[in-house]
């Protein structure tokens, strides 16, 4: 065989294996969305909130059923125990028991508000769609973040109705799973920030236990979210996704 048309083969061949071991963008997103998305489950949390005026940690119960309603009740501490948030699609109610016993809609400008003071808006807790089926995304590179390989990925919304217009994401090319995100308004402004401090395998996806949430707009040092156990494929009864639960 001539010796030119020998290495141009294996140079073809070698190039071969390297774009056949990269992923696209939209499959990348997919697996994400693989471990991510929850059918039922129930859960127990801890949000410790690094304020401005000092650190609060807040316990709560959730329940999450066909990854688009949610039922959360909040345990811990005494003065925030009792209060519930209950997520029907994309309708979204506070209850608060004492001193006024009542029932807010949450909707409109509301949702950008801070969820029991943290680093969380209502937004976020409302996100439920596919990030396949929010953004388009674009793979722009290859980093090391927490001593994990990542791909780079920028993601741009396809709707205006979602909260963040594009996002930036560094997910784990083995376990396929974001470490890092930075969220963005259309205008350019960075306006939030996480990363994923823990995560664990469980029913064969890698799911996160340990994130923190920094609102970039807010002088407070984070928001750490803890999943303390979790429970997939739990047995909900349907009365925990009604109004009626919120005054139970």
């Amino acid at each position: 065989m001539n010796r030119l048309l020998l290495i141009t083969l294996i140079i073809l061949i070698n190039l071969g294996a390297i774009y056949s071991q990269t992923p696209t963008a939209e499959s990348i997103l997919e697996r994400i969305d693989h471990n991510i998305l929850i059918d039922r489950a129930s859960s127990t949390t801890t949000m410790i909130i690094h304020g401005r005026s000092g650190t609060r940690t807040i316990q709560a119960k959730s329940y999450m059923r066909d990854g688009k309603d949610a039922y959360v009740e909040y345990l811990s501490p005494p003065r925030e125990a009792g209060k519930k948030m209950l997520k029907l699609d994309d309708q979204l109610w506070t209850y608060t028991p004492e001193p006024v016993d009542r029932v807010i809609s949450i909707s409109g400008h509301l949702l950008r508000q801070s969820v029991m003071g943290s680093d969380l808006s209502y937004e976020d807790m409302m996100e439920s769609r596919s990030l396949v089926e929010a953004y388009n995304a674009e793979i722009v590179g290859k980093e090391i973040f927490n001593e994990r390989e990542c791909w780079v990925l920028n993601l741009t919304s396809k709707a205006d109705d979602v909260a963040y217009f594009s996002r930036k994401l560094w997910v784990d090319t083995e376990r396929w799973i974001t470490l890092k995100e930075e969220r963005f308004a259309k205008s350019g402004k960075l306006l939030k920030k996480t990363v994923t401090e823990e995560v664990f395998y469980t029913e064969n996806r890698w799911f996160p236990k340990h994130i923190t949430f920094k609102d970039m707009l807010t002088r407070g040092d984070g928001t750490e979210y803890i999943i303390d156990s979790i429970e997939f494929h739990a047995n909900i009864p349907d009365y925990m996704f009604t109004k009626a639960v919120l005054r139970k």
